[in-house]
Formats: structure tokens, sequence, C-alpha cells
């Protein structure tokens, strides 16, 4: 690992349209939005943040793999390919860090093909349905974590 504590935040496809696509489900703060609050919040508590956002699954894969030994932790949103992914399953079973899949929305008050993640299963524990503060609650929890 760095010798700063570091945590990497990624974010999947069509989460580059926060703050307007779906607002009912996803809110109206952008992504950037997002990473700046991040950036703050993961600062005061001895942290560099380092974000990336893709629409592009082998793109996301290729960040997973290159954390290895670099970040320690990784904060996740994989929109969609959470419930489609085994790419993106594979690389964060690998992964030896934190690691926290997030989502803005409840999924489990959405459509029925959103309840399942493949992720789950291999993260070490996933926040859902507080918008933008599901982030910074996995930032809480990452600290709290590591801080053991």
């Amino acid at each position: 690992m760095s010798e700063n504590k570091s945590i990497l935040i990624l974010n999947g496809p069509n989460l580059n349209m926060l703050g307007t696509r779906e607002p009912e489900h996803y809110g109206t703060t952008t992504l950037a939005m997002i990473e700046e609050a991040c950036a703050t919040l993961a600062s005061a508590n001895g942290y560099e943040c380092a974000f990336f956002q893709s629409n592009h699954e082998g793109e996301l894969v290729t960040q997973i793999q290159q954390a290895i030994n670099v970040h320690d932790a990784i904060i996740f949103n994989a929109g969609a390919y959470t419930h489609t992914s085994v790419a993106l399953r594979d690389a964060l079973s690998n992964y030896d860090g934190v690691s926290v899949e997030v989502h803005l929305s409840n999924v489990y008050k959405r459509e029925e093909f959103r309840h399942k993640s493949l992720l789950a299963p291999v993260v070490t524990g996933v926040i859902a349905g507080f918008g933008a503060s599901s982030y910074y609650a996995a930032i809480s929890v990452v600290d709290e974590l590591l801080s053991q």
C-alpha cells in the first residue's frame, strides 16, 4: 500500500449523468459534487482520494486490478454492472483491501432485477439508499475499519 492512506472511488455506467438522470431515483447532486465532498471528507480523515468513472466494464476491471497494493480501500458504485458483471466480481474478489459497494437509491425498493448484486458476496459491505450520503457513509466505514 502507499505510504499515505488512499481510497479509490469508482463509478460505473451512467453515473456521469448524475444531476440530470432520473432525479426521482438519484437526486440532483452531480458526480463532480459528490467527488468534491468525498475528497474533503477523506482528507479530513487523513486519506487521499482517487476518482474514476467509466461506462466501460473493462476499464473498471483494470482500475480494480491496478488498485492492488496501491489503494487501502475501494468504494464502488458499479451502477447496472452490479447486477450483471462476473468480470467485476472476479476483479473485486482478488482485491484484499476494504471494499464497499454503494448505491444512491435503495435498490430493494426498485425493480426486482436490481435486488441481486453479484458484487455483494465479495465486498466488505454494502451501503444503499441514502443518496450522495451513501458515499460519505462509506468513507466513514472505511476509516473505522482501517483504524482498527
